[in-house]
């Protein structure tokens, strides 16, 4: 098993560092890239969706990904303690009539010794914005250091 740092038990720092690693996995809407940051058996409650395991993470990404267009993330730290780590995040995409959402959710993270993300818990809403009410304008992909926070949104 290889260790995917940082590793619990987290500091301040290193669950940053380990909220923003999850950040811009996400942000590759690659599905078998990010199923790498969680164990093979990783248990998730994705909304009223429940999924175990790698393959069934992967088929999960492939369709949200499909959905949900042009998909931007941000993630904030809110907790964290020993080997479990609380966020909040907000993402934008917009469905295939060209409909634009802001998803807002928070999530609590189990990690095993490894560092790898055992369980995972997600509660999410969404809000149809119209366009030119997004707030994520950077390039598909990982967002800029120099780009706003939630907290700096104001989300």
């Amino acid at each position: 098993m290889t260790a995917r740092p940082p590793v619990p038990p987290f500091t301040r720092e290193a669950a940053i560092e380990k909220v923003r690693k999850a950040e811009d996995g996400w942000n590759t809407r690659d599905p078998e890239k990010v199923a790498l940051a969680y164990t093979e058996d990783s248990r998730w409650r994705n909304r009223a969706e429940f999924v175990t395991g790698r393959d069934e993470i992967v088929e999960f990404l492939r369709r949200k990904w499909t959905r949900e267009l042009d998909y931007r993330l941000i993630k904030e730290l809110w907790a964290f303690d020993g080997n479990r780590i609380a966020v909040r995040f907000a993402y934008e995409s917009h469905d295939d009539s060209g409909n634009w959402y802001r998803s807002y959710g928070n999530e609590n993270w189990e990690f095993d010794e490894n560092g790898l993300m055992a369980v995972r818990h997600a509660c999410i809403n969404d809000l149809q914005i119209k366009e030119t009410d997004r707030k994520y304008h950077w390039p598909l992909g990982r967002r800029p250091d120099d780009h706003p926070g939630l907290s700096d949104l104001g989300f």
